[in-house]
């Protein structure tokens, strides 16, 4: 589908870049560590101006 002259060309240049950030997004959000157990709570009293 794709041969050397796409990716030597400017169009393809930037599909590889693009497919880079993506897969170093995915590595990146895959070791994110899980926050879901984590509760913080803020001490903010809720005052109603009249």
């Amino acid at each position: 589908m794709f041969d050397s002259r796409f990716f030597s060309s400017p169009l393809g240049h930037a599909a590889l870049v693009s497919i880079a950030a993506m897969v170093t997004f995915a590595v990146f959000a895959g070791i994110q560590p899980d926050q879901a157990g984590t509760t913080v709570l803020a001490g903010v009293e809720m005052v109603e101006l009249a």
